[in-house]
């Protein structure tokens, strides 16, 4: 019997393990995908381009990133999958190759009040360890400096085994925790507006509490009932005793119904459901009566540290880790530099190379004891980032979602270096981008499109950027694009007046922003553009900020909802029918009863994947049949809801159907280049660029003189930032003022005015560096922008 070698590739020096260097997908199908077939080269940086909408995402985030997640989700026990998110299988025939993704994306980073930069990176672990280690008087462990633990003390008896014999003897038990105990590690103490929590002429049952959600008609009514209080007793007349259980008592089991439940003080209850959430991620009336009902002021006893009076008292150098913390990041670096102690010396370098990667990604402006939850979304991806640059990691898959979003062209460059960086340490990069600075850098190009929504979702272009240039798609077309800068700007109508603007890192700025014209701030991020805005200038009369937060919806949200479409629509159908509006509403009398008008059926399956399937009552209508028969112009209401913006606002123009209320909303919808999008398309599947310009024209028909856009070019494609001129050169033209703040070159060289700040971020920054046209901002080159700009309209 002879036995058969493999030699052909050990020949050649490879191994067989060698051959996988691709990812492989073949029929991908999610969301507005048709069928595509990409292979991506790995250890390799690769950049999907293609018009907002046009299926980057689904193909990045919704395809392969997401069957990566739930293979490796589907690894651990049943028990633990449990508390994970539900993942299912993406739509796609093949996928090959893949290896673990970890997603770099632009979310909000935790609604937490407790992180802070520092505490979301490994940067306060670190500080830690260093002051139980070198801090003067020496306090205990690491523990003992953090604000999230609280001292512990505890005495009683231990057994104690000597030889054959047990002994019960007395210990103490002491853990000295960071936590300040008055603010409980929060900074600041709340004082309860008790006028704002209840009507105290009513009584309970006659409802004097004015809190949400505690309605008497439910179980709360029962459970104040069965902690003893007279329902019926108008609050003025309780006891002091009464009041204090009522307001403030501690946790007590009481029995309701034969059934073991717990009452709680109103007060200690509030704290717990209400308190311990970022506010802006409570629902908006609850967010309105923590608002109106509660003040929050600096804790007395520690400052707004957060710390306790033991780890306030140790310190190294004269500063205790509260001082550093509020240092800025670039300090903190060099005061670390300072620090020569051979006892902790990789402690000390490990944590030198996580605060110069703060420089180096352009975030040296930070503090540590920053809330994570003020951050932006570019600043939030890019602290992100910083946890990968040290990462033992590599062969993994790292995926970004236009990691440029915030950044001045300068930092771009750092940026840059940074994905290479995770690249050459034998990773696979996957970027998601529009900046032409960041599509030149790219191994591999996937280019998705040609179009939007059902327009697009085909592969137009795979290959090397030059390829790219030289292709006819509608980013190689533009990927050399230029703006030149306008022959003559607008003259100014008046003025904004800011004196001594001193908000964060400002530094006392006098400045009149011109009114009537398109006014542009720039400057390098970190540098003071968003303290100006929202420290001077947003909170006054007729000023409206279109800025990056999220939209908030549920899938049950869409364009015709968020914009307040669906109102006028409704009636419409009502008066042409001659019956109720409610019955064209998909969350209303009109509802398909099967899927309660969601279109689908979402079947729980426990530890799996959540499956959804089309209702097939309605076959996705999300109405009931009846309502399907009344029509407007020929088309019923789900047929209105599955048209695209441009198709609906020529539907509701004239004829039968014509609405005027209708289609003045669907003109601003097309205005932000947002006519691919259908009337009834769920919110959660826009992109970050699509919500956006989606708010843009929701907020266009607020009654408002002056329009601030913070960064509106992002997400959008170089093809559409034409566009989008076009819609700020409109609004200019019809009598309103325009700030932007913004990085993008072509809206800098298209604007008016230009005021730059800086020359740096943080301390660095706060200072007006430049006023006036953009032609004399490169012609005098006089700052880091006027340097970028020059080189981008290509001024000799």
């Amino acid at each position: 019997m002879t036995i058969t070698t493999r030699t052909d590739t050990q020949s050649s020096g490879l191994h067989t393990a060698d051959g996988h260097h691709l990812i492989r997908v073949q029929g991908a199908r999610v969301n507005n995908l048709k069928d595509v077939s990409v292979e991506i080269p790995k250890r390799r940086l690769t950049v999907f381009t293609g018009v907002s909408g046009s299926g980057k995402s689904s193909l990045v985030f919704g395809t392969i990133a997401a069957e990566s997640q739930r293979m490796i989700n589907e690894t651990y026990s049943a028990f633990v999958q449990g508390f994970m998110p539900t993942l299912s299988r993406p739509e796609v025939d093949v996928l090959e190759g893949l290896t673990t993704a970890i997603i770099v994306d632009q979310e909000r980073m935790g609604a937490n009040p407790r992180s802070t930069v520092g505490t979301a990176t490994d940067a306060n672990a670190m500080l830690r360890i260093l002051f139980s280690r070198l801090g003067q008087p020496h306090i205990g462990s690491p523990n003992a400096y953090s604000f999230n633990i609280p001292t512990v003390k505890a005495s009683g008896a231990i057994t104690v085994e000597r030889g054959n014999k047990t002994k019960a003897e007395k210990a103490t038990f002491n853990r000295l925790g960071g936590m300040c105990p008055r603010c409980e590690g929060m900074g600041n103490v709340s004082d309860f507006d008790l006028r704002a929590l209840y009507d105290d002429s009513k009584s309970l049952s006659g409802g004097a509490l004015t809190i949400p959600g505690y309605s008497m008609d439910g179980w709360y009514g029962r459970i104040f009932s069965g902690a003893g209080f007279n329902m019926d007793k108008p609050i003025n007349k309780f006891t002091k005793k009464e009041m204090h259980d009522l307001l403030y008592k501690e946790p007590t089991k009481i029995k309701v119904e034969g059934i073991n439940l717990t009452y709680e003080g109103i007060i200690p209850k509030i704290q717990k459901s209400m308190l311990s959430k970022d506010v802006d991620s409570l629902q908006p009336h609850v967010r309105a009566f923590v608002e109106r009902a509660i003040t929050f002021t600096t804790c007395p006893d520690c400052g707004g540290t957060r710390l306790s009076q033991e780890a306030l008292s140790s310190k190294i150098k004269g500063k205790n880790i509260a001082d550093v913390c509020t240092m800025q990041i670039t300090d903190l670096a060099d005061w670390v530099r300072g620090l020569d102690e051979p006892s902790v010396a990789p402690l000390l370098a490990g944590l030198q190379h996580l605060l110069d990667s703060f420089a180096e990604i352009g975030l040296g402006y930070l503090s540590l004891d920053r809330p994570s939850g003020t951050l932006s979304g570019g600043e939030a991806q890019r602290t992100k980032m910083i946890r990968h640059l040290g990462s033992s990691l590599t062969d993994v898959t790292y995926v970004f979602d236009e990691p440029t979003i915030g950044l001045h062209p300068h930092d771009i460059e750092r940026m840059n270096s940074l994905l290479l960086q995770l690249r050459d340490k034998g990773n696979t990069v996957l970027v998601v981008e529009h900046k032409p600075e960041s599509i030149a850098i790219a191994d591999h190009i996937v280019d998705l499109g040609p179009g939007a929504g059902t327009g697009g979702g085909t592969v137009c272009f795979e290959g090397t950027v030059e390829g790219l240039r030289g292709s006819d798609t509608i980013t190689g077309r533009h990927l050399d694009d230029r703006a030149q800068l306008k022959e003559s700007v607008r003259s100014a109508s008046g003025a904004l007046e800011i004196r001594g603007a001193s908000t964060n890192n400002l530094k006392n700025v006098d400045v009149d922003i011109p009114l009537g014209v398109l006014c542009v701030l720039t400057g390098v991020a970190g540098s003071g553009k968003s303290s100006l805005i929202r420290g001077s200038v947003a909170k006054r009369e007729g000023v409206v900020v279109i800025d990056q937060t999220g939209i908030r919806g549920s899938r049950r949200s869409n364009p015709a909802t968020y914009t307040g479409l669906l109102e006028p629509i409704r009636k419409a159908f009502a008066k042409a029918n001659g019956v109720k509006p409610a019955l064209f509403s998909s969350n209303s009398e009109g509802a398909c009863p099967t899927c309660n008008g969601a279109g689908v059926i979402y079947t729980d399956l426990g530890v799996m994947a959540t499956v959804e399937t089309t209702c097939e009552e309605c076959d996705g209508k999300r109405f009931q049949a009846a309502v399907l028969e009344f029509t407007l112009g020929g088309r019923n209401i789900a047929e209105v809801l599955a048209m695209p913006v441009a198709e609906a606002e020529e539907f509701f123009e004239d004829g039968d159907a014509r609405t005027p209320a209708a289609h003045k909303i669907l003109d601003r919808l097309a205005d932000v280049g947002l006519g691919y999008l259908t009337l009834g398309q769920p919110l959660t599947t826009l992109s970050g660029g699509e919500r956006q310009r989606l708010k843009l024209a929701a907020q266009m028909a607020e009654k408002g003189d002056v329009y601030i856009l913070d960064e509106p070019t992002t997400g959008l494609h170089l093809a559409d930032v034409e566009n989008l001129l076009g819609l700020l050169d409109r609004l200019v033209d019809s009598g309103k003022s325009v700030i932007v703040i913004e990085h993008h070159q072509a809206v800098m060289a298209h604007a008016d005015w230009i005021i730059d700040l800086g020359p740096g971020a943080g301390h660095d920054g706060g200072k007006i560096v430049f006023e006036g046209s953009p032609a004399d901002l490169v012609a005098g080159r006089s700052t880091l922008t006027g340097e970028h700009l020059a080189a981008y309209v290509g001024a000799i």
